[in-house]
């Protein structure tokens, strides 16, 4: 059992709890048991933990990424989003399971110290010859000790037949589906207290066939995972639905079963208000990735609109290519701002955006009974942040502090009651080592 006291609580319960003085006590099993004002009452043997000076909130859920990425950050910077994929596709297509856990290890380690306690990673280039890559990712998670939703991703559309991937990197349709039933079967757990869980994700309408799209939504639904896909980020996908499909990528998702509960797309910057009426309506979620759409130039997403129609929303910091900084702490503030551009001063506040980092993430991975907020019963997934230093004296509001000040320090993380970040070193894993293995698969993937 373990006791964090002496802290400030912002729980982010639906009624928006907070203590000024609290205390989150977590039991044996990983559950919180106790949360509130003042000193806790515990039995003997407690590990106790003085917050004097941060605040706790629950951990941060990362709803968009592309862990493999971090080997090929820093290229392509000027680019847009169909430039920038033209560049890297080649380079991608010689990944491996040595690379993608190095990539991974680096990337899943920093979303940890960034306060961060579960991550999703949208993978979709598997090279025939690059070895169990998936499996790869899964092991860097475990060996960082996150809370993991892998989602097995896919392309089949190729240049040749009109999509934007080369030949070398997509797989035939069949192969794909298998492989995708393959690792539902192999890794997914469907319990509530899982560490792992699977979704499938094909990857994008330029890069995937209506079958692969129809398919993999029939395949999820049959096996009782979630849908993931990137949607609606920049205006060439606009015009590639448009001039391929007739029709705007919200109606081609719904058009292939994809909108529902169980669906959460990435980006959703470029959408109308029927578009975001009809997400609303049928409850799909957005992974809202902010400095990744500032990055490439892609856009602003009307955040405000999709909160006031019900759409869950959830952050994300997207592939480490496309934002290098991967910072998901920091991401709470860019979703703030970028609200703020779009509809001025009210358009969000600290808490709002505290809460997409949050509530808002568990609703889009499908769990929101159990992960999201600090209350009794819920997993005991936490981060303490160090908010007494120079960088944030003189914010009296916790919250506000968090948000908008510098990047905070996190001084203590756990995943259902276990250190994972403690006074802001990984527990698990060594930063050093992590930053030597990302440094060599990065130099291997570019020699080609």
């Amino acid at each position: 059992m373990i006791a964090v006291e002496n802290a400030a609580i912002a729980t982010v319960d639906a009624s928006g709890t907070e203590y000024p003085d609290g205390h989150v006590v977590i039991g044996d099993d990983g559950r919180i048991t106790a949360v509130g004002a003042g000193k806790p009452v515990v039995p003997p043997g407690t590990t106790s933990v003085d917050g004097t000076g941060c605040l706790v909130t629950p951990g941060l859920i990362n709803t968009h990424h592309h862990l493999y990425q971090w080997a090929t950050r820093g290229l392509a910077l000027d680019e847009t989003l169909f430039g920038w994929l033209t560049t890297l596709y080649p380079i991608w297509g010689r990944l491996d399971a040595e690379i993608v856990g190095a990539a991974a290890g680096a990337g899943l380690g920093w979303l940890a110290l960034s306060g961060c306690t579960t991550s999703m990673d949208h993978h979709y280039v598997f090279p025939r010859d690059g070895g169990d890559v998936l499996a790869a990712e899964i092991e860097a998670a475990r060996r960082i000790g996150l809370r993991f939703h892998p989602t097995r991703g896919s392309m089949d559309l190729s240049r040749k037949d009109g999509g934007l991937p080369p030949d070398h990197v997509v797989e035939d349709t069949d192969e794909a589906l298998a492989a995708t039933e393959a690792a539902i079967d192999r890794w997914h757990d469907p319990s509530p207290d899982a560490t792992l869980q699977i979704a499938v994700a094909p990857c994008s309408p330029f890069s995937v066939t209506t079958r692969l799209m129809e398919e993999s939504a029939a395949l999820a639904r049959r096996r009782g995972v979630r849908l993931h896909t990137h949607l609606a980020e920049t205006g060439d996908e606009e015009e590639f639905c448009r001039t391929r499909f007739g029709c705007t990528p919200v109606e081609y998702a719904e058009r292939v079963g994809w909108l529902g509960d169980d669906v959460w797309l990435a980006h959703g910057v470029h959408l109308d208000d029927s578009a975001i009426a009809r997400l609303g309506a049928t409850g799909t979620g957005v992974a809202h990735c902010p400095s990744s759409n500032a990055r490439l130039g892609a856009g602003t997403a009307r955040v405000r609109d999709l909160l006031d129609r019900g759409v869950p929303v959830g952050l994300g910091v997207d592939g480490a290519a496309s934002q290098e900084v991967s910072h998901l702490g920091a991401e709470l503030r860019q979703a703030l701002y970028t609200a703020r551009l779009r509809g001025g001063p009210a358009a969000m506040d600290a808490r709002e955006a505290l809460r997409l980092g949050t509530m808002g993430g568990a609703r889009c991975l499908g769990r929101s009974e159990h992960l999201g907020s600090l209350e009794t019963g819920k997993l005991g997934d936490l981060v303490m942040w160090r908010l007494d230093g120079l960088g944030h004296e003189g914010i009296r509001d916790k919250v506000a502090a968090l948000v908008f000040g510098p990047p905070a320090r996190v001084e203590l993380a756990l995943v259902g009651g276990r250190p994972v970040v403690e006074r802001g070193e990984l527990v698990n894993a060594d930063e050093r080592t992590l930053t030597m293995e990302a440094r060599r698969a990065h130099r291997r993937l570019l020699r080609g």
